[in-house]
């Protein structure tokens, strides 16, 4: 076991080239854990039940200190998670790391579970937004053909969302936390078996690398303490930052929201979904980006290639754009707007993944 940890964190070669962007990966796993800890401590104090779990919740922000820093935490940790997350797959993407098969397809896995995570959290306090977004959610699972009908009955336990749809969603969201932990796990196995990728593209040169410990290893301590810090701040400064009014009212199947958004990182799944006027087509079109995100294919030169750099952006710049679109109301000339910055979006990934610059074309 001591050899195992030492090989894989201690004396682990590292090409000195690495920038900041690869201290994503370690903090990513650090918050993960944090994540976890706080949760597993939340879950033994939280009861799934309709009638009393909104209630329950909000005793966590007004009995005690230490409940409403666990609950505070938990709800900015998966904040900071899934801008961790971006920064690393940007990153991947940019500097081509998707060729290595084993280690994209785990991560790509672990953004998928890291997305379900994140709502059926959002369902647990059962206030306005949560229980609108999971009657939502649903909806559009049940437009699925053939087998829609089967999983909504599955997923929600009942002809619309009720207590059994709570209790259930409760039970995936603290086991898929370990899911994900295992994952994560995988995920370094395939890192460190095939090597991690660097800016400089230099994989056949064993000159230029060094070991994890000590020169890589206390930058990865710096920026966790540094995010750390900062969160913190945000913790005790802006804790209702990102948290919406309706947050702040029980679930009413009666009373609609006058508008029904998810959480940020979701937004632009949202803005296509409502853009579109065909459920199976907004799905059509995710499933198609999803796809091209997914899809490994060998390519080293992103790094220097003007073209393939102006579509990456281009990626963010629609990606971003619609995460704001998604907030806005379903209204002129915004679902105009999404709708053209949907299908770009999509082109765009296809074109990046899809049509290279050789490696070998290009000149040092």
């Amino acid at each position: 076991m001591v050899n195992i940890i030492r090989r894989n964190l201690i004396d682990l070669p590292i090409n000195y080239s690495l920038n900041y962007y690869w201290c994503s990966g370690f903090m990513i796993s650090a918050f993960m854990v944090v994540q976890i800890l706080t949760g597993v401590v939340l879950s033994f104090l939280y009861v799934a039940d309709s009638m009393v779990s909104f209630s329950i919740v909000m005793n966590f922000s007004n009995d005690s200190f230490y409940t409403w820093c666990l609950r505070y935490w938990h709800i900015w940790g998966v904040n900071l998670l899934f801008i961790l997350f971006f920064i690393h797959m940007g990153r991947a993407l940019y500097y081509s790391s998707y060729s290595k098969k084993g280690v994209w397809n785990v991560g790509f896995i672990l953004y998928l579970l890291l997305m379900v995570e994140a709502f059926t959290g959002y369902i647990l306090p059962w206030h306005q937004m949560s229980y609108w977004a999971a009657t939502v959610l649903t909806s559009v699972v049940e437009s699925l053909p053939f087998l829609g009908q089967m999983l909504y009955k599955y997923i929600v336990g009942g002809f619309s969302v009720n207590e059994q749809t709570l209790i259930r969603v409760f039970s995936v969201h603290v086991c898929l936390g370990f899911v994900i932990l295992g994952f994560m796990v995988l995920h370094l196995f395939y890192l460190h078996k095939s090597g991690s990728n660097n800016p400089l593209f230099s994989v056949t040169s064993f000159s230029d690398l060094i070991y994890f410990h000590s020169y890589f290893s206390i930058k990865d301590f710096m920026c966790f303490v540094v995010t750390f810090l900062s969160m913190v701040i945000i913790l005790f400064y802006v804790p209702d930052g990102l948290v919406d009014i309706e947050a702040y009212l029980e679930a009413d199947s009666m009373n609609t929201p006058v508008s029904i958004k998810p959480e940020w990182y979701f937004l632009t799944f949202y803005a296509i979904l409502r853009c579109i006027n065909s459920k199976l087509g907004g799905l059509a079109l995710i499933a198609a980006f999803l796809f091209f995100l997914w899809m490994p294919s060998f390519n080293n030169s992103t790094a220097y290639s003007i073209y393939r750099q102006l579509i990456f952006w281009g990626i963010i710049s629609m990606y971003t754009s619609l995460i704001y679109l998604g907030g806005c109301h379903p209204e002129y000339p915004y679902l105009y707007v999404c709708k053209g910055f949907s299908i770009l979006m999509v082109t765009l990934m296809f074109l990046f993944k899809l049509f290279w610059v050789p490696c070998n074309s290009v000149r040092f």
